[in-house]
């Protein structure tokens, strides 16, 4: 059953190139609609759940005015029917109810909501440009893919089944008081009138402050990657207290963003828990004078007090539900910052794949400045022969790196056009011109992964027989054989640390 729940959502759907919804509603659309069926099974589990809760208070109250009545031998037999009902509802019912509105927010909704989003969301954004990746911290970039998934299906179902939940409970509150006498219904209107109008003030602030709060968090989960990664640096210059002050700066913006939303909590906590005093007392006072008047039954004084104490405790969790639905609305609007960001390179729409034959290479009057007016490449021409080598020679900026990195297409020419046997490069996917290029680079920062996937990462389908080879041929087999990671992996299946930290420079190369 588990399995069968656990299946409904597609965590691993065909990832879509088009960008994400700038706005906050289409972008909760577009990754919500799939999982329509789900959230409305939600609903009507919340609402069948919801009258049930409230139907069990409205039990209390018959049983009181039951043994109001004169005792007798033939008690149950008089009551046998409703009390069958009610024995039903409490242990039949609403067990099944919650176990189905349990499987479908627990086994299908939570874990394959969150995960779906954050692949479709690694997938648009894995696709960026080169410059996209170089305009901000990796760590930050990962964080808002993460935590976006999360707070998107957070506050989704919240919204979904948590406010809809206290809707039907309230509404049905009311038809109960309404039933035993109207008059009972005017408090519980008061409270909702001020309890909405508190909600109006309150919620916009917070939403808000959410929004500040977790740009905040951001910034300073960023800068603590930013260091984390590169710390063999921070350790080789000595900048303790430079790097601690860096750190500070951002923790202690966000802990200042963090108190201004929290002053809205508190604010917002006091003032919905004096309108519960005056709810719980005014519904209970007014019972009573019901009661002496003769217009209601000792039950329905029951029914009225237990039902107003329950919404009082509910109010404080609706009261953290719509915090944490803009908190979490606010981390959604943080992460769009960089997931809805439009594609600087694309594939055109016709763009096929490139076959290469000869490995003539041409660049025609190529201009390229990093979106500047100039001072990189303009008016380059040069043609390089199949099986022909060259060598470029030039001071550091003068465009060396530039020129391979626009061949790999990583970022796109300001004018002019490439071409590789007769084919522009502008007009072929990016996977295959680059899957027909092989580079050496600079870096020699590695994946963090085995020994084993590095090696294979620029031919996948390279047999054992020729990874070996490879291996013998850098002189590299004396080494790798010795390896050990921290989790006991040896050799070709040993980790080699984030960039290869674990490697040396050489071993690296």
């Amino acid at each position: 059953m588990f399995r069968w729940f656990e299946s409904l959502v597609d965590v691993f759907p065909t990832p879509e190139a088009k960008m994400p919804p700038r706005s906050v509603w289409r972008f909760y659309v577009h990754y919500l609609r799939p999982l329509w069926p789900l959230f409305a099974a939600t609903l009507v589990a919340g609402l069948l759940l919801a009258l049930v809760e409230v139907a069990m208070f409205d039990f209390l109250g018959r049983i009181v005015d039951m043994l109001a009545e004169r005792p007798g031998p033939d008690f149950f037999r008089r009551h046998a029917g409703e009390l069958l009902w009610m024995a039903l509802i409490t242990l039949v019912a609403r067990p099944l109810l919650v176990a189905l509105h349990n499987l479908l927010v627990n086994q299908a909704i939570v874990p394959g909501l969150s995960n779906r989003t954050r692949w479709l969301m690694h997938n648009y954004v894995v696709r960026q440009s080169l410059a996209f990746f170089q305009n901000d911290f990796a760590g930050r970039i990962a964080n808002r893919v993460m935590q976006t998934g999360t707070s998107l299906r957070e506050s989704a179902v919240q919204m979904v089944d948590a406010l809809w939940y206290i809707v039907v409970y309230t509404g049905s509150a009311l038809w109960l008081f309404g039933q035993a006498d109207p008059w009972l219904m005017l408090p519980l209107v008061l409270w909702l009138l001020v309890y909405v109008a508190l909600m109006a003030y309150f919620v916009p602030r917070m939403k808000t402050r959410a929004w500040i709060a977790s740009d905040a968090r951001s910034k300073a989960m960023g800068r603590i990657v930013d260091g984390y990664t590169n710390i063999s640096t921070l350790k080789l210059f000595s900048h303790a207290r430079r790097e601690e002050s860096y750190v500070r700066e951002a923790i202690g913006e966000l802990a200042t963003k963090h108190r201004g939303q929290t002053r809205v909590t508190t604010a917002m906590d006091t003032s919905i828990a004096i309108a519960n005093g005056f709810l719980i007392a005014g519904t209970c006072g007014l019972a009573l004078w019901l009661w002496s008047r003769g217009q209601i039954s000792v039950g329905a004084i029951t029914l009225a007090t237990g039902l107003v104490i329950r919404i009082h405790n509910m109010s404080g969790w609706i009261m953290w539900t719509v915090n944490g639905i803009f908190e979490d609305i606010g981390a959604v609007q943080d992460g769009m910052q960089t997931i809805s960001q439009p594609a600087s390179v694309q594939d055109a729409p016709d763009a096929q794949p490139l076959a290469v034959t000869r490995g003539e290479v041409r660049f025609e009057d190529i201009h390229f400045h990093y979106g500047k007016r100039g001072g990189v490449i303009a008016g380059l021409d040069l043609q390089v022969r199949p099986g022909e080598r060259i060598g470029l020679v030039g001071p550091s900026g003068a465009g060396k790196s530039t020129l391979v990195n626009i061949m790999l297409r990583l970022y796109d020419l300001e004018r002019g056009r490439i071409l590789i046997d007769g084919h522009d490069i502008a007009r072929v996917t990016q996977e295959s011109l680059r899957a027909q290029i092989g580079l050496v680079t600079q870096d020699t920062s590695l994946l963090h992964r085995s020994i084993r996937d590095n090696l294979l990462y620029g031919r996948p389908s390279a047999s054992e027989a020729e990874l070996h080879a490879a291996v013998a041929k850098a002189r590299a087999d004396g080494f790798i054989d010795q390896l050990v990671d921290g989790e006991g992996r040896r050799g070709y299946d040993a980790h080699v640390g984030e960039r290869g930290v674990k490697l040396s420079g050489g071993q690296r190369q």
